[in-house]
């Protein structure tokens, strides 16, 4: 069977809602806003390179400017609202950005297949240079695996990350 531009629908139970605040040791993910906007794309402009070989796929293809940006930022807004798709901007316990953390339908980021049709969400993440360096990128993916198990009723995820770290 071909599954060529099929998205899986997230399927939320009823009367589910989303948190909009998860914690993790020190990681703090917020449902992401257009408050964001400046953190968000320095984080975005400092590490471009960074997140083509961590996150992979073809987003960004380069820096982002202010109006790019907060159209991006309003889109995931409104998709978490409508249950469609949860964004997250990821900081530590002090307040600083590292980077963000997004759960799709499996097919959206991911082309659906006969080995991902199981698969009821995609999961994917990046972090700042910086944030990297210090070690959060595999803390933000234990962090995933974390909330994925206790605050959301997704059971099979798919990390689509280009490189996921060894547990």
């Amino acid at each position: 069977m071909s599954y060529d531009g099929l998205v899986k629908q997230l399927r939320l139970p009823p009367g589910f809602s989303p948190p909009r605040r998860l914690t993790f040791e020190d990681l703090v993910a917020t449902a992401l806003t257009r408050d964001d906007l400046e953190d968000d794309m320095r984080g975005i402009n400092s590490s471009v390179d960074l997140i083509a070989t961590t996150r992979g796929g073809g987003w960004p293809e380069g820096p982002v400017d202010a109006e790019y940006n907060y159209v991006d930022l309003v889109w995931h807004e409104q998709e978490f609202r409508e249950g469609t798709s949860f964004a997250y901007v990821v900081r530590d316990e002090r307040g600083a950005y590292l980077g963000c953390c997004y759960l799709y339908p499996v097919g959206f980021r991911t082309p659906l297949s006969e080995e991902l049709i199981h698969n009821d969400v995609d999961a994917s993440w990046w972090v700042t240079r910086e944030a990297y360096d210090r070690g959060y990128y595999g803390k933000l993916h234990r962090a995933l695996r974390h909330w994925l198990a206790e605050d959301f009723p997704f059971r099979a995820p798919h990390f689509s990350n280009a490189e996921v770290p060894d547990l």
